[in-house]
């Protein structure tokens, strides 16, 4: 049987790709140790199969069809279709189809309803995180598309929902290899809006609290915050869908640290995954 062994998440701003060298020496030694010490859990974990959970940046979708969660079925998928991302060493990404489609079938008969594409653009959301990390071996890629981009967007409780049906799925594929997650996006950033560039530092704060604390409580707090903490807040969702995962415990915060440079409050974390 397939076995989680490792959840983690990490945020994803493009500026962390495009400011990088430009950053303040002291916040780019943290962000890149933020990112290297996720990628040693990575290594050590040696996943077969990584399910990275993101939103889409308009790379696949648009207005005319939005959907709430898509899950890429597909052998292969393209590397990210943004200029500034062409550095990235892969410009196709390997899936794995027969696993992929156990997590949709599974997901189907519990009354969960994704939406599927054979061959889905892996945006900066996906690939800034997984270059950071800087890894010798990339695993399979399953990407997980959750909006978190254009209301209407799936439930708070539903992510989380989503992340314990992606644990029951892992421990019923009949092949064994080992499977992890790394969700990817916020915390705290405002895109395209009149408060452009605001991080809410009190806000990601207690999001990173709470997520040792009760689903009750982390799920009422970001209810009642998300609406009035910026646009790109929203991203949390994946973090969500990890936290499920894990069985909503085992939260550790690796760090985080506000870049006003890269307009993002930028997290790092992962769960201790029970034996």
């Amino acid at each position: 049987m397939a076995s989680l062994v490792g959840v983690y998440a990490a945020s994803h701003g493009p500026l962390l790709v495009r400011e990088w060298e430009s950053l303040p020496p002291d916040q780019k030694l943290r962000l890149k140790n933020g990112f290297a010490e996720l990628g040693r859990c990575l290594a050590a974990a040696r996943p077969d199969v990584l399910i990275v959970v993101s939103p889409d940046h308009w790379s696949n979708f648009f207005l005319d069809n939005v959907p709430a969660v898509c899950i890429g079925i597909g052998e292969t998928n393209e590397g990210p279709p943004e200029p500034w991302m062409k550095a990235f060493p892969h410009r196709e990404i390997q899936g794995h189809a027969p696993f992929a489609l156990h997590l949709v079938r599974e997901a189907m008969k519990e009354g969960f309803e994704p939406s599927v594409s054979h061959r889905l653009k892996l945006d900066h959301g996906v690939c800034i995180p997984l270059w950071r990390m800087e890894l010798e071996r990339l695993p399979r890629i399953v990407p997980m598309i959750v909006n978190s981009i254009e209301p209407p967007l799936p439930s708070l409780a539903r992510c989380l929902a989503w992340g314990r049906q992606l644990a029951k799925t892992i421990a019923s594929y009949p092949e064994n290899f080992n499977v992890a997650i790394v969700a990817t996006g916020g915390l705290s950033h405002s895109i395209g809006e009149p408060t452009m560039g605001a991080i809410y530092e009190d806000f990601d704060r207690e999001t990173i609290r709470l997520f040792s604390d009760s689903e009750k409580e982390l799920v009422r707090f970001l209810e009642e915050k998300l609406p009035s903490s910026c646009n790109g807040s929203e991203e949390v969702r994946n973090w969500l869908v990890a936290h499920g995962a894990a069985g909503g415990r085992g939260f550790e915060l690796v760090d985080y640290l506000p870049v006003p440079k890269v307009i993002v409050g930028c997290g790092f974390a992962s769960w201790t995954i029970p034996a």
